[in-house]
């Protein structure tokens, strides 16, 4: 009896396996294809994987060059004879385009620019800070001496009031539109007393201070004939601040009425007619007609790349909160 073949009786004989027969053709090319496309589907993933890497690359240095304000393109930054441009849009306060720390230096170097030839404030604002305003007006006086060939011009479209006026009153020129509204030359401080409502549901305000005025802006809290002159006199203080810019800005041009430091406001044509503005015009306008330089260049200085995408994430909730929260009963140009 062999001893590679069963020869039990009954049973066909079984075969040795052979090891030496190939593969099926068929076998071979699906294999075959299995291991190519896997090739391909590697190297695709590592050329998107480059792609990937380079794109995160130029924009993580746009927005290093975009926060330390470097000039990628070479040169001094100066351009040809031209309009400097700076928008100041919405309320005048520490953050956004009307906080001193974004106009002062935007006017820095518009004024520094020797293509330059003039500045126009283009401002869309409601008011805001005084402080913020103030600043921005005391940046403007010393720019203004320090380079008294080159003047300042604002031009308004919609709205210049309060806090807008008081930086619009600083500059040489004031252009408006004949329905933009000018004026509310005056300062609130505004909030809120829940004292009564307390009463009613029974809630009981338990604040402790030290300094008898200490909590005097409290809602919760009554306030005291001597507490409420005491805000009117920081009002008086502000507005009279506020008056005085106004005069030394518009000088002469100024026709002043009883109505003019009430807090009033009126439309760009009457504002012209009651010297708080100097004509018609817009931002093309006035570069054209006035300053002899059509070409403009915007000096403004926008938000980088951070800001926009820690904003986009919501980075910003918490300060913004917070702003809001320190605004109550802050005196402000509205």
């Amino acid at each position: 009896m062999s001893d590679d073949i069963n020869t039990t009786p009954g049973v066909p004989p079984v075969e040795p396996a052979r090891h030496d027969v190939p593969p099926i053709k068929w076998e071979r090319e699906v294999l075959e294809k299995l291991v190519f496309a896997t090739i391909k589907e590697q190297r695709a993933n590592r050329r998107w994987s480059i792609f990937y890497k380079v794109v995160l690359l130029v924009l993580v240095f746009f927005a290093i060059a975009s926060y330390f304000d470097v000039n990628l393109f070479g040169g001094e930054g100066e351009v040809g004879r031209h309009t400097a441009l700076i928008e100041i849009e919405g309320n005048i306060e520490a953050e956004g385009s009307g906080a001193a720390s974004v106009v002062i230096p935007a006017l820095n170097k518009a004024f520094s620019d020797s293509g330059s030839v003039a500045v126009v404030l283009h401002i869309n604002s409601p008011g805001g800070s005084p402080v913020q305003a103030g600043m921005i007006v005391d940046e403007i006086r010393r720019l203004r001496q320090g380079y008294p060939d080159k003047p300042l011009y604002v031009v308004v479209d919609e709205i210049c009031a309060s806090g807008g006026y008081y930086i619009a009153a600083a500059a040489d020129r004031i252009y408006v539109n004949k329905a933009s509204i000018v004026g509310s030359i005056g300062v609130l401080m505004d909030g809120f007393g829940f004292t009564g409502t307390m009463e009613k549901l029974g809630v009981e305000r338990r604040l402790l201070t030290a300094g008898a005025n200490k909590g005097f802006l409290d809602p919760f809290s009554p306030q005291s004939d001597k507490q409420r002159q005491h805000a009117q006199e920081m009002l008086n203080e502000i507005h009279q601040q506020f008056i005085e810019v106004v005069r030394t800005g518009r000088g002469k041009r100024l026709h002043e009425t009883p109505e003019t430091f009430s807090g009033s406001f009126w439309t760009g044509a009457k504002a012209i007619d009651m010297g708080l503005a100097d004509g018609l015009g817009s931002v093309d306008s006035v570069a054209r007609d006035i300053v002899k330089a059509e070409d403009i260049i915007d000096y403004t200085q926008h938000e980088g790349l951070p800001e926009r995408v820690l904003k986009k994430f919501g980075a910003a909730v918490g300060s913004g909160a917070m702003k809001a929260a320190v605004q109550v009963g802050v005196p402000a140009f509205k």
